[in-house]
């Protein structure tokens, strides 16, 4: 094996059962890990008043998960070492579906805030596990059906959380947001332990080989990082002091984690995997296409609920048909992907994704239902044909026992895509709304003929109901409500536009990658393709 770990002779494991049995058992723990991270979302103002506390402050129960995960996420190789895969998956399953529990259980903030930092930190490696199991347990010929099916749990689980989530928190309460997981996580626990196995190349390390210092660098790290992309905009970036400090610390740990893990001699992370240069390509599009994914899962809601005054169980039932399309999407690209050019098939499906964002920058006040769920159905079908081929690409010429750090990496970087994604959407919307509020207030004058039209109509109308000065007063705060939400409204457009632009920018990277030479096609799982 050369040092990008590829492998021209490796030997041949296959699983003692059907491929699609363990993906039919990693589909479990999958499809449940994704759907915590959407579902509770829409609980949160619920969730704030059940335990008496803001609604700034529950929403440390979704910051405290994202941090607990993002630290996980790159050392899962380096733990199912540790413990052994299987060992550590099970291990993972139960806390998960214990920790959703006392998530669903918890009598105080701070009771729900440390259950979430359990759940997120043994959910954040069950993606990548699941992920590298299927990869294995698929030939290479087949790994794009088996990316298929992994993405109905990692991609269709966020879509249709808001619309699950808002559901039982109308119905029923928020608790059960968490519940949920309780008959999942046993049904994950018992196939595993029937279907799944470790192959014979994972090799056990011994404690006395534990990178200490490795570790604590990476949380440290990745820990500071998460909450500066989480908190940022609330504090206002780098003008709080607090923001300039940890941002201090993120860089400098993160320098210190990467110098460590080059020179380790049994590195966490495995970081000389980014000489492959499929794979190092496959992470940079990976983070543009977590900030969009997550982004449009973010802010679509937000606009329905805020601008358009939709519940949230009529949010997500409007945002829902973009979980049709990518069902079926997904499903159309793992049978293509044998047929047509991976890349072919994500410049196609960054084209529809860039049209559906340049279909949402058309929006106004007036839309129906249908002018939202189309671009939906477009933005769906768009992301079967990316995941599925960007991840097999990525990935398709790395030696088997590398998937377990490359999934780590893979996942760990779409994540903080979506993280990054999500903090400049939101920074984004709050200046722009600001910005745009200050140029259309300067037509709000009596030498402006629409506005006194506009007064003069909401005036008389006030008047027959009221006296002339709560009249007036009446005819000018409308006229400012109206104001805000066409100010807002175009800072929602400018970001549906930029989110556009940024699939449009993906698609010359997807020239980079080095397609597969015909007659090289890999044997267990890597090749000697340079």
């Amino acid at each position: 094996m050369n040092d990008n770990g590829r492998m021209g002779n490796e030997s041949v494991w296959t699983p003692a059962f059907s491929p699609w049995i363990i993906a039919a058992t990693m589909v479990l723990p999958t499809f449940m890990v994704a759907l915590d991270t959407s579902v509770a979302n829409v609980a949160l103002p619920h969730i704030a008043g059940s335990l008496s506390a803001s609604t700034d402050e529950a929403t440390w129960m979704l910051t405290s998960y994202l941090v607990a995960n993002a630290v996980i996420l790159p050392a899962t190789a380096w733990l199912s070492g540790l413990f052994g895969r299987k060992r550590f998956l099970l291990l993972s399953i139960a806390v998960f579906t214990v920790s959703s529990g006392l998530s669903g259980a918890a009598l105080t903030l701070d009771m729900l805030v440390f259950a979430r930092v359990v759940q997120g930190a043994s959910g954040g490696v069950l993606l990548p596990i699941s992920q590298a199991i299927l990869l294995e347990s698929f030939p290479p010929e087949d790994r794009g059906q088996a990316m298929a099916a992994f993405a109905l749990g990692v991609i269709v689980a966020p879509i249709v959380g808001p619309t699950l989530g808002g559901w039982i928190t109308d119905n029923y309460t928020w608790r059960w947001v968490f519940y949920i997981n309780l008959p999942v996580g046993v049904m994950a626990l018992l196939m595993t332990q029937t279907f799944i196995e470790d192959p014979p190349y994972i090799k056990r390390i011994s404690r006395r080989e534990i990178d200490y210092a490795g570790f604590v660098l990476m949380a440290v790290g990745l820990g500071a990082l998460q909450v500066i992309l989480d908190k940022g905009q609330e504090d206002d970036w780098f003008a709080a002091p607090w923001i300039r400090w940890f941002a201090f610390v993120s860089g400098a740990s993160l320098i210190a984690f990467v110098i460590r893990e080059l020179k380790a001699k049994r590195p966490i992370v495995d970081l000389r995997i980014l000489r492959d240069r499929n794979f190092t390509v496959g992470i940079v599009i990976a983070v543009a296409y977590g900030a969009i994914l997550y982004g449009t899962l973010l802010i679509l809601p937000l606009f329905l609920e805020d601008l358009m005054d939709y519940s949230a169980l009529q949010s997500g039932l409007t945002i829902s048909p973009r979980g049709i399309g990518a069902m079926i999407s997904v499903a159309v690209a793992g049978r293509m992907i044998k047929k047509i050019d991976a890349r072919i098939m994500m410049i196609g499906g960054f084209l529809m994704i860039a049209w559906a964002g340049f279909l949402f920058g058309r929006i106004n006040l007036e839309i129906a239902p249908f002018d939202v769920a189309f671009p939906n159905i477009v933005l769906g079908s768009a992301i079967g044909f990316v995941f599925v081929p960007l991840t097999t690409i990525s990935m398709g010429m790395l030696a088997k026992e590398k998937m377990g750090t490359s999934t780590g990496i893979y996942n760990l970087m779409r994540n903080m895509g979506g993280s990054v994604g999500i903090a400049v959407i939101t920074t984004i919307l709050a200046r722009s709304s600001q910005k745009y509020q200050s140029v259309l207030v300067s037509h709000l004058t009596p030498y402006d003929r629409s506005f006194v039209q506009a007064y003069d109509r909401l005036h008389s109308f006030f008047l027959s109901k009221s006296d002339p000065v709560t009249a007036a007063g009446l005819a000018l705060g409308a006229i400012y409500r109206d104001l805000l939400d066409q100010s807002t409204l175009l800072a929602y457009v400018i970001n549906f536009r930029l989110l556009g632009i940024l699939a449009l920018i993906c698609i010359p990277f997807v020239f980079l990658f080095k397609s597969e030479k015909k007659g090289e096609k890999t044997t267990g799982g890597g090749n000697a393709v340079d």
